[in-house]
Parts: C-alpha cells; sequence; structure tokens
C-alpha cells in the first residue's frame, strides 16, 4: 500500500472513530479525541466534561470501551486516557451537543442558538458563528445563521484560531444540521517573536507625541563666582 493511501485509511478511520466516540459518549459531554501511534500501541485521550461516566465505577466503563474500540477497529494495544475540558463553553462539539439537547427537549431552535451565542461570548471568546440548517419552519428546506463578536473567515488566522463543530438532530419535520464556529482570543498569534521564544506584541504609534520633559535644572543659566569673574578680567589685562 502506498503513502497516499495509508493516510488516507488512517483519517478514515479516525473520522469513524470520532462519530462512534460521539455517540457512545454523548451524555459523558464529549469534546473530542486525539490519537496517535506508539511502539507499544495506540494511544487514545479523550476528552470529556465528566470523565466520571466514562471511566465507570472501578474502571469498568474503560474497559469495555477498550475492548470495543480494540474488536470494531482493529486497533492495537488501545491505551485509553481521560482528560477533563477546563472550559468547555468554548469547545464547539460540546455546546453543538448542549443545542441538540435543547431542540431534542422541544426549545425553539432560535433560543437554542442565542443562548449558545451569549453563553459563548461571556465564556471569553472572541467571535461566534452559529449557522442552523434544515427544515426549520416549513417543508421547504432553508439555513439561519447567527454571528456575535468577529469571526475570521479565512487565512492563516482563521486556521488559528477557529474552531468548528457539526452535529445533527432529528426532529417532527426532519433532520436539522447545527454548524457552530468559535474565535477563541488566547490563539491570537503574536506580530512576531523573539530568539528565546518570548512573544512581542508592538505598542501602538500616534500621531501625537508628547514632547521629554526638562527638569529645572536644565532651563537654568549656569551662575559665575566672583572669584571666576575676577580671574577673568585679570586674564583679560594681561592679554591686552
Amino acid at each position: 500500500m502506498s503513502a497516499v493511501k495509508n493516510v488516507m485509511k488512517n483519517n478514515y478511520r479516525n473520522m469513524e472513530l470520532d462519530e462512534f466516540l460521539a455517540g457512545v459518549l454523548k451524555d459523558a459531554g464529549y469534546g473530542g479525541v486525539d490519537i496517535q501511534k506508539t511502539p507499544v500501541g495506540t494511544k487514545i485521550t479523550l476528552y470529556v466534561t465528566r470523565p466520571g461516566l466514562v471511566i465507570g465505577r472501578k474502571g469498568v466503563g474503560i474497559k469495555d470501551l477498550t475492548l470495543k474500540l480494540e474488536q470494531k477497529f482493529g486497533l492495537a494495544n488501545p491505551q485509553i486516557s481521560v482528560l477533563e475540558v477546563s472550559t468547555p463553553e468554548l469547545n464547539p462539539k460540546i455546546m453543538c451537543n448542549r443545542i441538540v439537547q435543547l431542540i431534542e427537549r422541544g426549545t425553539a431552535f432560535r433560543r437554542a442558538a442565542m443562548w449558545s451565542l451569549n453563553t459563548i461570548m461571556n465564556a471569553g471568546a472572541m467571535g461566534v458563528e452559529v449557522t442552523i440548517s434544515g427544515k426549520l419552519r416549513s417543508e421547504r428546506a432553508h439555513f439561519e445563521k447567527h454571528t456575535l463578536g468577529i469571526v475570521p473567515k479565512s487565512g492563516n488566522v482563521s486556521d488559528r484560531i477557529v474552531k468548528t463543530g457539526v452535529a445533527h438532530v432529528l426532529t417532527k419535520m426532519g433532520l436539522m444540521g447545527i454548524q457552530l464556529r468559535i474565535a477563541v482570543k488566547d490563539a491570537v498569534p503574536p506580530e512576531f517573536e523573539l530568539a528565546d521564544g518570548s512573544a512581542v506584541q508592538p505598542k501602538p504609534v500616534t500621531g501625537d507625541q508628547p514632547e521629554p520633559e526638562t527638569s529645572e535644572a536644565d532651563t537654568k543659566e549656569p551662575k559665575i563666582s566672583a572669584t571666576e569673574e575676577t580671574t577673568g578680567s585679570e586674564s583679560l589685562q594681561k592679554e591686552s
């Protein structure tokens, strides 16, 4: 198998694994997974809001999950570690699942979207955009987009600071898709970095610069003593 096909196969397997974990760990607040291959086996790091539900009593839950991943996806010696998400409001996958839960309970999609916008912005985000598409109000499908703050659309800044999450919910009208994009303020790249790795932000330059302050000692004229005046006059007489 060529290297390109191997990479595509691994990416497709990771996508299926992410979708499987999102369904199994829905109640635990699934926020993403990190998969790394090691010489010993496969290291899997889960990010959730409630780690106790994943681990289970005496580690029964995580043992069952390890067995399922090994049988379903053929992972060699999977080693699962569970980490708690410190700020779930800035995780797009977690917030997408919360919007899905609100809509399943009967909350209007606009109310759920506005609640998510306010919650994410209060958590310290730079901007957030919620797009809901499907058969929202009638038989004809359309979409609605709600935005707060600043959300970069393209470029290197967008790739580094914008996180995207997608979720689906089945309602009486049909399937509804939810896309959430969050711009994290702390992930804004600095203007430039020094050799030691410390980031430096340039100071703003304004047109009106303050004049340098001068002390009283600089403004006063130098004083000449009486002895200096007499010696100066004597020297002038000798020269003449």
